[in-house]
């Protein structure tokens, strides 16, 4: 077997090998550069891997309003090139040693990420460091990007079915912070946008004091720390002022309601409701009631709108981790001949069952276990260490949460859960969309 494709089956085997730190807490190091860089440093010998990462604390939340999607379009940009890789190489680099790359953008942060065999960890190192230092920002990139992100606007959002309900909801349930519009932002401002703005965006956020460069696997934390100071000691520090919202939504005093109509077949209706941020006491509780609604065969929105009224073909609640106050969802999307308004009374029901009734010894014990199974499986895989380790230092200012964040769910009683749904499931703080087929859509 070559090399390389022996090394890429062991990445993709790591999710089954890897166990980080088995008998104990996750252990790290973390420490900060002269410029602002924040290093977290996780070694573990169990399999011959590294994952190295860089998050930046920027997302779709810190755009300017007239420039939304910047923080997606530079997710995509920043595999351009640098000074020194060539245009399009930077894929090509990592999976002709083996690896994976890739990066994500949320409404909070970007993550960008190369997992190797841990001989090419100096690597992976210096070609995040060429993208933090030296990024090929140019109109060719700039077009070719464009066109890059238009497409994929269309193929997950535009041509997807439902592919707009995260945005429905945002934009609906926010008019003051900016959650109010999504990551994916509007195609005619990226349309708009000149070369100087590009580049004013990279050097405002793109900066080492404004992320935190984590690296996990098997590694040696001395030599790592030399090699820390050799690619990214002498970047200079971000010398502009790095915008944070500062707008705070205020409180929903009445239920709204909304209808949005899309290339759909069978109607769907979703109830969000708004909620705390993340690491709030009241978050972990919602967290788990949204759990307890859809998670798994036995939980109470599969078993009575699904299995037992048939209502609903599929449904489900959850929380994204919003690092200011956001949305917990709650969708399904109706059976044959279902019409919306049956199926939003049921998911309805079942929220104020939450609410009134009592929650079972048995069902608190398996939220519990479905916690720590969930907690659990995060870490056991070192990519999932490493972005575990980068959330908590840049939402929380607290990289231990890696190891303690699961006390913050067994803490809560069958009565802190009860209170938290009396608090924030309520008419008044609900948004109810329901998402209907253009068929419908009456004419004139």
């Amino acid at each position: 077997m070559k090399r390389n494709a022996f090394f890429s089956l062991l990445l993709g085997a790591s999710a089954l090998t890897y166990n980080a730190q088995a008998e104990g807490n996750i252990k790290f190091t973390e420490y900060d550069l002269p410029n602002g860089l924040h290093v977290i440093l996780h070694e573990d010998h169990s399999t011959p891997i590294v994952a190295v990462s860089v998050m930046y604390h920027v997302g779709s939340k810190n755009e300017d309003p007239q420039r939304t999607g910047f923080a997606h379009f530079f997710e995509h940009l920043l595999f351009e090139g640098s000074e020194y890789i060539g245009r399009g190489e930077y894929m090509k680099m990592v999976q002709s040693n083996g690896g994976q790359l890739n990066a994500n953008t949320s409404q909070d942060r970007t993550f960008y990420y190369e997992v190797l065999p841990s001989n090419q960890l100096e690597l992976a190192m210096w070609m995040e460091s060429e993208r933090m230092l030296h990024a090929k920002i140019d109109m060719t990139g700039v077009e070719t990007q464009r066109k890059v992100v238009k497409e994929e606007k269309k193929q997950r959002y535009d041509n997807t079915p439902y592919g707009q309900l995260l945005n429905v909801v945002y934009e609906n349930d926010f008019k003051v912070h900016p959650y109010r519009w999504s990551p994916i932002g509007k195609e005619q401002y990226i349309d708009q946008a000149k070369l100087d703005e590009f580049m004013n965006f990279y050097k405002t956020f793109y900066v080492p004091n404004n992320a935190a460069l984590v690296i996990g696997g098997d590694l040696d934390i001395e030599q790592t720390k030399a090699f820390v100071e050799k690619y990214f000691g002498d970047i200079p520090r971000g010398t502009k002022a790095i915008p944070r919202p500062t707008e705070v939504e205020p409180v929903q005093t009445a239920e709204k309601r909304v209808e949005f109509y899309d290339n759909v077949q069978l109607p769907a209706v979703v109830v969000a409701y708004h909620v705390p941020k993340l690491g709030t006491t009241d978050w972990y509780a919602l967290q788990l009631l949204t759990q307890m609604l859809s998670q798994g065969k036995s939980s109470r929105f599969q078993k009575e709108i699904v299995e037992k009224q048939q209502k609903g073909l599929a449904v489900g609640a959850f929380m994204i981790p919003n690092e200011d106050p956001g949305v917990a969802f709650m969708y399904g999307i109706t059976n044959a001949g279902v019409k919306p308004e049956e199926l939003e009374k049921s998911m309805l029901a079942e929220v104020e069952k939450v609410k009134s009734g009592t929650l079972s010894d048995e069902e608190y014990t398996k939220l519990m276990n479905q916690a720590e199974n969930d907690f659990v499986s995060q870490n056991q895989r070192v990519l999932g260490v490493v972005e575990n380790l980068a959330t908590s230092y840049t939402f929380l200012g607290n990289t231990n949460l890696v190891n303690t964040e699961l006390e913050r769910y067994t803490k809560l009683t069958k009565e802190d859960l009860k209170r938290a749904a009396n608090k924030y499931f309520t008419k008044e703080n609900r948004l109810v969309v329901y998402y209907l087929p253009k068929s419908e859509q009456k004419k004139g």
